[in-house]
């Protein structure tokens, strides 16, 4: 029996329909594996440092934040700020503000990582801890700061570990009752740098933090430290979320940019993201390429581990 008119144009527009919800479909499923454009803000809060673009952008501070925040970033973090003269710390924060920048973690002045130690309890090294935490406040207040790193120093062993884990808890209470009233936190640190170092594991600073109980207090969690010193990233940041206030990237070996040691930093990036982590996370480490290429292949890293939707 012949087609008649009417099924064939019914038959064809179901045909095409079906065509062209493939294509849809195929498009759809091609646009969840490619790359954002340049300049999409990205899926989580990444931290730039000073330097990390100044062969595109220059060596002035403020032309590099302009242009990483044209390609998609959204935040900084700047380790020595408090030592920057105060001149230049407002026209960072300044800028900042007009681009609609975060900031990210700065440390307080103690001294060093290892220096002046917390677990010795000696109150000349707590009164240099205290002048931190007081620098520290008029800094934040010029670039609207919330985080400021704080490492306790090294072990003390001349006193029982016990001892000297009470002494970093008493020393951090007091300058948390400094920070506390202007809603500035630390955030603690455990570095893998010596084995020297006071604070080491999630677990010993998460204690510490329930131990010193204030919302000034909290844990900085950087990755590549936390890699190298327990691994299993992603188990312990669950079992020490509720502390977690800040993370740092750095992929290890190397502790350069994503994609170019054994983090699988797709997956831990996807992990905060689904745990609704708004936070910054800190680009601490160097860049493995060299000149204009190192810098992009740099955000091209970036990119790809943050394309996990």
């Amino acid at each position: 029996m012949p087609m008649q008119r009417k099924d064939f144009i019914r038959n064809s527009l179901l045909t095409g329909g079906a065509m062209v919800a493939g294509k849809l479909t195929a498009s759809a499923s091609a646009a969840n594996t490619t790359t954002p454009a340049e300049g999409t803000p990205f899926h989580l809060n990444y931290g730039v440092h000073d330097g990390m673009f100044k062969e595109q952008a220059g060596k002035e501070y403020t032309d590099q934040l302009k242009f990483a925040y044209d390609l998609g970033f959204r935040a900084m973090e700047d380790n020595g700020f408090v030592n920057r003269p105060v001149d230049q710390q407002e026209k960072i924060g300044n800028t900042m503000a007009k681009l609609g920048m975060q900031m990210g973690v700065f440390v307080v002045d103690k001294g060093g990582n290892g220096a002046n130690t917390l677990a010795a309890g000696k109150q000349e090294y707590i009164d240099i801890f205290l002048k931190g935490c007081r620098q520290a406040v008029e800094a934040a207040k010029r670039i609207n700061a919330t985080w400021v790193t704080v490492v306790p120093g090294d072990f003390y062993n001349r006193l029982p570990l016990d001892v000297q884990t009470a002494n970093v808890i008493s020393a951090l209470r007091q300058g948390a009752a400094i920070l506390e009233p202007h809603k500035l936190v630390m955030v603690l640190e455990p570095l893998s740098d010596t084995p020297d170092l006071f604070l080491r594991t999630s677990a010993q600073t998460y204690m510490i933090c329930k131990a010193v109980n204030s919302p000034s207090c909290k844990i900085l969690f950087d990755m590549y430290h936390m890699q190298r010193n327990e691994g299993d990233i992603i188990n312990h940041i669950n079992q020490t979320w509720d502390e977690i206030a800040y993370f740092q990237i750095g992929d290890n070996p190397g502790r350069k940019e994503p994609g170019t040691g054994e983090v699988n930093y797709k997956n831990i990036f996807k992990h905060l993201y689904n745990k609704g982590y708004k936070g910054v996370l800190g680009m601490e480490h160097g860049i493995s390429g060299k000149g204009v290429d190192g810098e992009k292949a740099l955000v091209a890293a970036y990119r790809d581990a943050d394309n996990f939707m």
